[in-house]
């Protein structure tokens, strides 16, 4: 049915100096929202210069609900002349504004002209279509790697781009839904609140339930010309690995990509996108997800709960970053349901200061095995183990597995050994890619298909966060949610991760576990984000954490290496006394000491875990120093080292922190506490018996 030869639409499209076009305007309530409407004036460039495209027979566009190369193909192998006229339209869009840079190039006017050939290839992108500007969505999040100028321009494809015809729009509406608009809505806007490479969207309010709603009409054509580019982006990609001789599988990435953008074009699996990701992360505090109305959505129109706000990326909320960060950490690594275009138009602050995320159509899916891999390599990345970091990659399949890993062990020391030194908060997402550059093509690292999503996701994060604080870091703020993970996390791969990072080689890494406990306690999604200095607090923390069910192994561990301790500081003390006795009594020959290489591991071990408790935490140490015995000392050496480290324990007014916490533990926490001396001198009495016996038969 053609929109002007129906009878509802006249009366229904009212007066356009108001929010809503009503059949019955002055009985309606009016909404309370502030609503922006895209100027209907602008040109549909994509519809000018690219509506050639649009003709599709209806069996070949419903062959093309999901993305099939082979179809496509097909499709274009019949319309050879619509192939060559993109073709030409593609070079010579672009050719043309290269040529115009090259001369401004030479003439030294590369300067003088930069806005205006920013400004140019804004208006190339938006003839050429989607594909080109969701390519263009994703570049413009990186302020750190765009100029300025680009960035503003290619900034307003994010959801300003020229609308199509409202009445093309209302007209779809009915098509798909198959009643008359009034009788679907009460009021519409009568223009577009914004329009977006895919399709725009109004508010209106539903006739049934008086709801106010989000309206989405996909943009006539954008089926065709996707599958078009797509074709001629899966060619170009071949050629460029062939002659680059390149290691990634580059169509493949373009097939995933694709992939995505066919599941974009269908918003009844976008609706469901939006409904399971409401189920999964709707409950975070300071999270907005807006419901979907399934029984109103169709392939090419989708109805949700309307939600106002400003988009993140204009507004300075570290806190509502710090929310997308953990929602994200959320998204990616504890159930792998991830959204795989977070560009700043997708992302808005509510009037009431939440992070509201309001488009479901490009998803991710990350296996648990890949998640794994993925905090494996974080923390490997993070403690500087490099030659586990070249094991993570062939996990991930960035590498593969016959590779030479010796080889790439000492290249990413070369290269990464530097930006880890500077602290995981100081760990720049972009500057390891870049730096990374060179040895993956090196080595060969594949770009498998599923991360490209991935590091878009992570990627456009901190672009948006870098633009209004040029020191944030993505890795820096969800590291605390990784270390969290891993010290609490029950799965038996991370569970050997952890046992692996915390012993090297026998030997208990303490500065490891302060490391992950203190950027464990940083997680935190509270309003006011403060560095908490309190010792009191900090041991609070560790001990409700400790004594949880989630911190079980971490207890494991903690009771094991204290009953290591408690027997080393038992042995110094005995030594000490043996040898104020043997000074006391006059020609009494002198005792050896009864102290070992291990014990004085881990008497050092012990204080720090005593530190540690008491809420003092010592930055930095190394294998190094937690192993450091010199061979030649002889036992009475030992002695007196050990007599030195005794007295560098933690005084009774430094542990008082821990006792004065314990009335304030839940009584649940209490009562494990009081369970622990038991299993400590469990532990100690083991120890001791096996010694006792070793000592006997060998």
């Amino acid at each position: 049915m053609l929109l002007n030869s129906s009878p509802s639409f006249n009366s229904f499209l009212f007066n356009s100096n108001s929010n809503f076009l009503s059949k019955n305007h002055k009985s309606q309530k009016s909404v309370p929202q502030t609503l922006r409407v895209v100027n209907s004036n602008d040109v549909d460039a994509f519809t000018e210069k690219s509506g050639y495209l649009f003709k599709l027979s209806s069996s070949e566009a419903d062959s093309l609900n999901d993305y099939d190369l082979k179809k496509i193909a097909a499709i274009y192998k019949r319309k050879p002349f619509i192939l060559l006229r993109r073709l030409f339209q593609i070079g010579s869009t672009f050719g043309r504004w290269l040529a115009a840079r090259y001369v401004d190039s030479i003439t030294e006017k590369s300067d003088l002209m930069f806005k205006i050939r920013a400004a140019e290839l804004r208006q190339i992108l938006l003839e050429l279509g989607p594909a080109y500007i969701k390519i263009a969505q994703a570049v413009s999040s990186r302020p750190d790697l765009i100029p300025p100028s680009y960035l503003d321009e290619l900034s307003l494809l994010q959801d300003r781009i020229a609308p199509f015809s409202t009445e093309v729009a209302l007209n779809t509406i009915e098509q798909e839904l198959g009643l008359p608009i009034d009788m679907i809505f009460s009021e519409i806007s009568p223009e577009p609140t914004a329009a977006a490479s895919l399709g725009q969207v109004y508010q209106a309010r539903l006739r049934s339930n008086g709801q106010v709603v989000a309206v989405k009409v996909q943009r006539p054509g954008v089926q065709a010309a996707i599958s078009l580019d797509i074709l001629i982006l899966h060619f170009i990609a071949g050629v460029v690995k062939k002659a680059g001789k390149l290691n990634s599988d580059l169509q493949a990435v373009v097939d995933e990509w694709a992939s995505s953008l066919f599941r974009e074009m269908d918003y009844i699996k976008e609706a469901k996108n939006g409904l399971k990701f409401r189920k999964l992360y709707g409950a975070i505090e300071d999270v907005i997800v807006p419901n979907m109305y399934v029984e109103n959505t169709t392939r090419r129109v989708l109805v949700m709960e309307w939600v106002e706000g400003k988009k993140l990326s204009e507004v300075k909320d570290l806190y509502l970053v710090e929310v997308g960060v953990y929602c994200s950490f959320n998204q990616l690594l504890e159930y792998g349901f991830y959204h795989a275009d977070p560009h700043p138009g997708n992302l808005l602050r509510t009037y009431d200061g939440k992070l509201a995320y309001i488009d479901f159509g490009m998803m991710g899916e990350f296996k648990q095995e890949f998640r794994d891999g993925f905090i494996e390599a974080c923390l490997h990345l993070v403690n500087r183990d490099f030659e586990a970091l070249a094991k993570d990659f062939v996990t991930l399949g960035l590498l593969p597995p016959t590779s030479d890993k010796e080889g790439v062990t000492k290249a990413l020391t070369g290269v990464l050994q530097n930006a880890v030194a500077k602290g995981v908060s100081n760990i720049s997402f972009g500057d390891l890619l870049g730096n990374l550059g060179t040895t993956m093509y090196k080595f060969k690292f594949q770009i498998p298909s599923y991360f490209s999503l991935v590091i878009r996701s992570l990627a456009v994060l901190e672009g948006i966060a870098i633009g209004f604080d040029p020191n944030y870091k993505v890795l820096g703020s969800t590291y605390p949610w990784i270390a969290r993970k891993v010290l609490t996390d029950s799965s038996a791969q991370l569970r050997s991760s952890l046992q692996a990072l915390l012993y090297e080689e026998g030997v208990f890494r303490i500065d490891r576990l302060e490391s992950l406990l203190s950027e464990s306690l940083r997680a935190r999604t509270e309003r006011v984000l403060v560095e908490d200095n309190d010792s009191k607090v900090a041991v609070k923390q560790i001990l409700s954490f400790t004594l949880t069910e989630k911190g079980a192994f971490v207890r494991e561990i903690l009771l094991q290496e204290i009953a290591k301790g408690v027997d080393a500081f038992g042995r110094a003390t005995l030594d000490s006394l043996t040898s104020m006795a043997n000074t006391s009594i006059p020609f009494a020959a002198s005792s050896s000491s009864l102290m070992t290489k291990e014990d004085m591991v881990n008497l050092r071990t012990f204080r720090r875990l005593m530190l540690l408790l008491a809420g003092f935490q010592k930055n930095g140490g190394s294998p190094e120093e937690l192993k450091r015995t010199d061979p030649s000392k002889n036992q009475n050496m030992y002695s007196e080292e050990a007599s030195l480290i005794s007295y560098q324990f933690p005084s009774v007014e430094e542990i008082l922190p821990i006792l004065s916490v314990i009335p304030e533990l839940p009584p649940e926490l209490q009562q494990q506490l009081l369970l622990l001396p038991a299993d400590l001198a469990g532990r100690l009495i083991s120890r001791v018996t096996a010694r006792t016996i070793r000592r006997m038969f060998l």
